[in-house]
């Protein structure tokens, strides 16, 4: 018990501290003209540089993530679809009058989510937002509410919403770490809905067309998002994400850049970082998703041994040329006693240099249930045990 208790207390600590380890040995980033920023490298959940990255700053547009996210998971729970009409109140309406971005829709018209959505992510329509939110959860009150809700459940420390649209109003905050997990929960959780809305350059709705405002999309073709955002308060922002195709397959990357002081900076610096982000780290893949990373011995179970592995790729980020000086070392709760249900997380790997710099600490899963023994093998077991 006492080696399951340590266990998990270093596991805690490991998985808190995968972005100072890997940091106290990456290269050193490029000076960003930014407030603050941070490059997450998405396929191997790794913060590759920061500076700032929990400073509470105004998140402008880069609010409409979070709803989005909201309205993309309505939409998986089947409470809208795509092409469900919504109504345009005096409210949405009413954005027209805060000075902000819009779609120009009014009260006379009954536009497609489809249509919003694009309304709201190509060309940042505050008009937009206003209306998923109020089909979604009714009113705009019920939907920030939730917006908080969804925060808190991911643990974001330094978000509070207030709107759904990213116009400042006291006490509506972020940062530029809250805002990379937001991003790439989008991602990681609608990656049909990511690719076909992200992406577009521009929009036309009620024969006014507009651009996308990011302007990578036009520049680097890995670019596929995401969102861009300015007020006075927060500056330019740009969250980027890119998708390259490397020889060991695809690999994300994920920027935020707060408070550029232009359109043109904002785009630049987060150019510089990610092509720094590619140039300066390679991703190497460990172990393929549902593989064994280890078999291990159970005690009075149907099966000698459990597989050890992940549901999902073990992929960790190292410095350029750095990845042939790795080691893996697993650490399991001992001695493993049946039932084991599939899924059930049992041990860490942890990925050092070989000069002992942790580079990750990765959680280990059961891959195939271990059902229990029967009565002859678990009494066998049990005297095995009390011998050992």
């Amino acid at each position: 018990m006492f080696k399951l208790i340590r266990m998990r207390q270093l596991m805690a600590v490991l998985l808190a501290c995968v972005s100072m380890s890997v940091l106290a040995q990456a290269p050193q980033p490029p000076e960003m003209a930014v407030k603050s920023y941070l490059l997450l490298d998405v396929s191997s959940d790794q913060v590759l540089a920061e500076r700032g990255a929990d400073l509470q700053t105004d998140p402008a547009s880069l609010t409409k993530l979070m709803t989005a996210w909201l309205v993309f998971d309505a939409i998986k729970a089947k409470k809208l679809t795509f092409e469900q009409k919504l109504p345009v109140s005096l409210r949405a309406w009413s954005e027209r009058k805060g000075g902000g971005s819009l779609m120009f829709i009014d009260p006379k018209m009954a536009p497609k989510v489809d249509d919003l959505l694009r309304g709201m992510i190509a060309v940042s329509g505050n008009d937009a937002a206003v209306a998923l939110a109020e089909g979604v959860a009714g009113s705009l009150d019920g939907f920030v509410a939730t917006m908080n809700r969804q925060a808190q459940a991911w643990g974001l420390k330094n978000t509070q919403f207030k709107n759904v649209t990213g116009l400042t109003a006291p006490g509506h905050y972020s940062s530029a770490r809250d805002l990379g997990v937001i991003a790439a929960h989008l991602v990681r959780d609608f990656p049909e809905y990511y690719a076909a809305y992200y992406a577009l350059r521009s929009y036309s709705f009620n024969n006014i067309r507009q651009d996308n405002r990011n302007m990578l999309l036009g520049r680097d073709p890995a670019i596929d998002g995401m969102k861009t955002g300015y007020t006075d308060a927060a500056g330019y922002c740009l969250v980027a994400s890119a998708q390259r195709e490397l020889p060991n397959g695809k690999r994300r990357l994920l920027s935020v850049v707060m408070g550029a002081a232009s359109r043109e900076a904002r785009a630049s610096e987060s150019q510089k970082i990610l092509n720094w982000g590619y140039t300066a780290w390679d991703a190497v893949r460990l172990f393929e998703a549902g593989k064994p990373a280890a078999q291990v011995p159970v005690w009075k179970g149907q099966q000698a041994t459990a597989a050890l592995g992940s549901v999902q790729a073990v992929v960790v980020s190292v410095p350029k040329g750095e990845g042939d000086k790795l080691k893996t070392v697993i650490s399991r709760s001992d001695p493993l006693v049946a039932p084991l249900a599939e899924g059930q997380r049992i041990g860490t790997l942890e990925v050092s240099t070989l000069a002992g710099v942790k580079i990750a600490s990765l959680p280990l899963v059961v891959l195939k249930a271990v059902p229990q023994a029967g009565l002859l093998g678990r009494a066998w077991d049990s005297i095995r045990l009390w011998i050992k």
